[in-house]
């Protein structure tokens, strides 16, 4: 199974190091001296990490072959793909792996149905499920501990708690003014 990694960014330096941005919990494992990574596009890689250092909160690769600015530059954009076995789960209880999270079932914990993960968008401070619902539009579901309340992989589904209009209408908007204007509603009928 093929699992995307890391996305190269900018050249940094003149010696052929590059900024990446991580797409796994694991880099350490993912992403150490040694490692071939498959790349998309295919005609770029593959790619053997030769060195790999973390400058000002960031990491830093170098690959075999890649020694000058302008070579590193030529690798923008590119993603870095690893094989995993599929049947290979992360090391943390509360993990998951994309592609064990795709097209489970999203239920409420009673049992109501709401749709079917189509997609994960990883966004910095957290990431989001693409819920397809049976009529074929589309809810967007944060994977947080209070709202997803639970990943059962055997049964492929994933229980959620949202609260009042993450996925339907049932918001209550409080505010002073609304409070306000019943009050004067309900003297204009005395």
């Amino acid at each position: 199974m093929e699992l995307v990694v890391a996305r190269i960014g900018r050249a940094h330096g003149i010696k052929g190091e590059v900024t990446v941005e991580v797409r796994t919990d694991e880099p350490e494992l993912r992403l150490s001296p040694g490692a071939v990574l498959r790349t998309d596009p295919a005609s770029v890689g593959p790619l053997a990490i030769e060195a790999g250092r973390v400058h000002s909160g960031r990491l830093l690769l170098r690959f075999a072959g890649v020694k000058d600015r302008t070579a590193a530059e030529a690798l923008r954009n590119t993603l870095l793909i690893a094989d995993v076995d599929p049947a290979e789960l992360p090391e943390e209880e509360d993990e998951y792996y994309d592609h064990q999270l795709m097209d489970l079932d999203v239920v409420l914990e009673d049992g109501t149905e709401i749709g079917r993960i189509t997609e994960i968008s990883h966004l910095p401070s957290q990431d989001l499920f693409i819920v397809e619902r049976p009529d074929g539009s589309e809810v967007m579901i944060p994977f947080v501990e209070e709202i997803v309340a639970e990943i059962d992989l055997e049964e492929q589904r994933c229980v959620i708690t949202p609260p009042p209009g993450l996925i339907d209408d049932r918001a209550v908007i409080a505010s002073a003014r609304d409070a306000e204007a019943g009050d004067a509603e309900a003297g204009d009928d005395a």
